[in-house]
């Protein structure tokens, strides 16, 4: 499982026309499933997504993770995460799980990151085309690979 993890003071997704979700302060994550992901990539991510220290404390040193600012995320599915460009211009994708096993994973991640942040967090449509919007804060992005051992 892979993520990209965008400290944010705004972002949202918009599909056809209409916002379908938006926040402010928190953290905007893509993520991209592949069909060996598991429930314990699920539940050690999400952990790291909530508890990474990257909002500033008063001496403005990251060292607050989003769950302790009361921050939102924004969880958006984003297959392109493990698009494959050693060979030739066109990225293949052959990684990333079909909707049959990303879309029960996805869910999962959803239900995982509202238990470990302790409220309800806000979603992207699975396979729909949208329009994501962020103001990066800092700029801070992190970009995480669950089967990686950096």
């Amino acid at each position: 499982m892979r993520a990209v993890i965008q400290r944010v003071t705004q972002a949202s997704v918009t599909i056809n026309g209409n916002i379908k979700a938006a926040i402010q302060n928190g953290l905007l994550v893509f993520v991209g499933i592949e069909d060996a992901d598991t429930a314990e990539d699920i539940e050690w991510l999400s952990g790291k997504i909530v508890n990474l220290r990257i909002f500033d404390d008063e001496n403005h040193v990251p060292n607050i993770a989003v769950k302790d600012t009361g921050g939102d995320i924004l969880l958006v599915s984003q297959f392109t995460l493990h698009a494959a460009t050693k060979k030739g211009n066109r990225p293949s994708y052959i990684k990333a799980s079909k909707p049959d096993i990303a879309i029960p994973l996805y869910e999962k991640m959803i239900i995982q990151l509202e238990k470990d942040l302790g409220k309800k967090i806000f979603t992207g449509t699975f396979g729909a085309d949208m329009k994501v919007s962020l103001l990066n804060d800092g700029p801070v992005t992190i970009w995480i690979d669950t089967k990686s051992p950096l």
